[in-house]
């Protein structure tokens, strides 16, 4: 069984993690301290669920954390939306951001397809 860290999922889950880090981080401290706590833990919590799925016991158990990290997603795009409202994300910040949610969004569902087709245990 390969490593969380091995999924490719779990890799464009933290791609977008680390460049909404490295964005929020050049904010004034208002905006840190409002928005930016929550669209820098929302992406985290996709890969942090991808990996606590992944060392549970059962498949589905498993598929209860994918299926957190699909929502985690849906918060992250919530906040981006408000973050590019607020003037807070640059066009370009934004062009860049869009494309990889829009890539994972896929891949999550993917990952918990995969994993209902897993013979049960």
């Amino acid at each position: 069984m390969e490593s969380f860290q091995q999924l490719r999922v779990y890799q464009l889950a933290e791609k977008i993690s680390n460049e909404i880090w490295f964005i929020v981080k050049k904010w004034d401290d208002f905006a840190k301290d409002t928005m930016g706590k929550q669209i820098v833990r929302s992406p985290d919590s996709v890969g942090a669920n991808i990996a606590e799925g992944h060392g549970r016991y059962s498949c589905q158990d498993n598929q209860r954390f994918v299926k957190i990290a699909r929502g985690s997603l849906n918060e992250t795009r919530h906040w981006l939306r408000l973050d590019g409202a607020r003037n807070l994300l640059t066009q370009e910040q934004s062009d860049r951001l869009h494309p990889l949610l829009n890539e994972l969004s896929p891949k999550l569902n993917a990952y918990l397809n995969s994993l209902k087709q897993k013979p049960k245990g």
